[in-house]
């Protein structure tokens, strides 16, 4: 089983897809809780060069509360994150974690509704995202 979905935007540049994410996620629920650019990360802890690769965490409440609830320790799995990074220029890669996939390990009937329920809201964004 893949732990991620993704998606490719062509002739886009990295602010767009950026902004095309934030708005299918906000479609479907979520807020984006943290940002992390990874490029300006590694160039000013490592001085190594990175290309644009940003990781969005982003976090539905109202499914976020009912895992919790269900498995008070879910939160060291949370938020989901998703990736947005530009490995040659204009061809923006999008990938979101599975949920589902991701929580398999933890043998919670009611944790596993709320993660397919999340999976299903977080496969309609990266399928947006190209429309």
């Amino acid at each position: 089983m893949d732990y991620y979905f993704s998606t490719q935007l062509k002739n886009s540049t990295f602010d767009d897809a950026v902004s095309k994410t934030k708005e299918a996620l906000k479609s479907e629920g979520f807020g984006v809780l943290t940002e992390i650019d990874m490029k300006a990360t590694l160039k000013k802890k490592l001085d190594v060069h990175f290309h644009n690769y940003i990781i969005l965490g982003a976090c539905n409440p109202p499914l976020a509360y009912e895992a919790l609830k269900a498995e008070d320790k879910i939160g060291t799995m949370l938020p989901c994150n998703v990736i947005l990074q530009e490995r040659e220029q204009n061809i923006i890669e999008i990938a979101a974690v599975d949920p589902a996939a991701s929580m398999q390990a933890v043998k919670n009937d009611a944790l596993i509704t709320v993660a397919e329920t999340v999976r299903e809201k977080l496969k309609k964004v990266i399928q947006n995202i190209t429309k």
